[in-house]
């Protein structure tokens, strides 16, 4: 029987059996080639930390509202599968379906296994994956389409300074659509010194420690005093944000991309953010209406996305890193994701 990658206890990752779906007629199946977690949502749930097990946000009211049970989808024996995004071939495929072929390479949404059963029948996401698209590009799709509306939401236009605040795969890929969208500079913020080398190397004019430097004036010094004109934060952090509003010029803009929690109590907006004019905004890009409705919604921001990673505009060799075989992803979520960071951008999972 094929295998996945689940939850298998706080902070336990393992490899569990699964029973393929028999194929519908609108399906395609794929067999998985590389696969990759989330970092973010997907890594509170394996640390037993649902954020959502209480409260849900109701969709109608827009407020979170008391519940009974978990946010989280259960795999078919009661544990959650890791896994956000995978890039495959379509093995076999439905009497209905048109525009794929067998033998075709895939990339679409779901866990970490290796056979996806998905439909093909005017699903968008699914996509069909052009020659010589690097799987990594692939791959990043999902933190693309958030760094696209961090950039987007920030206000950045040609030629202004922008700062990018935690590089994980969705700053680090903000960072790069800074600097293709026309930045003149581009500093790239985050304690971990792989993450900072890895955003140099992909186009970053600066890349600053937190732990070290005063990131707000650093990037005071870099700007004749001014500022940077936007800020993309994607960490969550406050910190991150009191320095983002410390470096900001006036007037300036701040995208809050960063999933937060509950603050811990440093954060001061009676010092640059209430002399200086800031304005924050809170971006995501899967909240619909989109801020530029109805010209911009989710679909258009996928779209532009794949056309970035597809054509090579964005480069995300360095962005998924370290790569583990599928045997070893049990042992590389718990090493890479959970307990040692430090080690990697995100993950990739390759399968035999």
């Amino acid at each position: 029987m094929p295998r996945r990658l689940v939850v298998a206890g706080t902070r336990k990752a393992a490899l569990a059996e699964y029973e393929e779906p028999p194929l519908g007629p609108d399906e395609v199946r794929v067999r998985v080639e590389y696969a990759s977690p989330k970092h973010g949502t997907e890594l509170s749930v394996f640390r037993g930390e649902d954020p959502f097990a209480a409260d849900l946000y109701d969709k109608d009211w827009r407020i979170f509202l008391k519940r009974d049970q978990a946010a989280h989808e259960p795999g078919d024996n009661g544990q959650p599968v890791l896994g956000n995004q995978w890039v495959g071939v379509v093995a076999e495929k439905g009497q209905d379906v048109e525009g794929f072929r067998v033998g075709e390479r895939v990339c679409g949404y779901g866990g970490i296994q290796e056979t996806q059963v998905v439909r093909a029948v005017d699903n968008p996401r699914l996509l069909r994956m052009p020659d010589g698209m690097p799987w990594k590009n692939a791959l990043c799709l999902d933190p693309a389409q958030f760094a696209l509306a961090g950039v987007r939401d920030s206000g950045m236009r040609v030629g202004d300074r922008v700062a990018v605040f935690g590089l994980g795969a969705i700053g680090a890929i903000a960072a790069q659509m800074a600097k293709v969208s026309g930045a003149s500079y581009v500093a790239a913020v985050d304690p971990i010194p792989k993450r900072r080398e890895a955003a140099l190397r992909s186009g970053a004019d600066a890349a600053l420690d937190p732990t070290s430097q005063d990131v707000g004036l650093e990037l005071k010094w870099a700007t004749d005093r001014l500022g940077v004109d936007a800020v993309v934060e994607t960490s969550g952090d406050e910190r991150a944000l009191q320095q983002a509003l410390r470096g900001l010029a006036y007037g300036g803009d701040i995208a809050f991309v960063g999933w937060a929690r509950v603050f811990g109590g440093s954060l001061d907006l009676g010092r640059e953010a209430h002399f200086n004019g800031a304005n924050i905004v809170f971006s995501r890009a899967s909240s619909e209406p989109n801020r530029d409705h109805p010209r911009w919604d989710r679909e258009r921001i996928v779209r532009s996305c794949w056309d970035m990673l597809a054509s090579g505009r964005i480069d995300c060799e360095r962005v998924v890193d370290p790569v583990v075989p599928f045997a070893e992803s049990p042992q590389g979520y718990e090493k890479f994701v959970d307990r040692h960071p430090e080690s990697s951008v995100k993950l990739g999972v390759a399968f035999p």
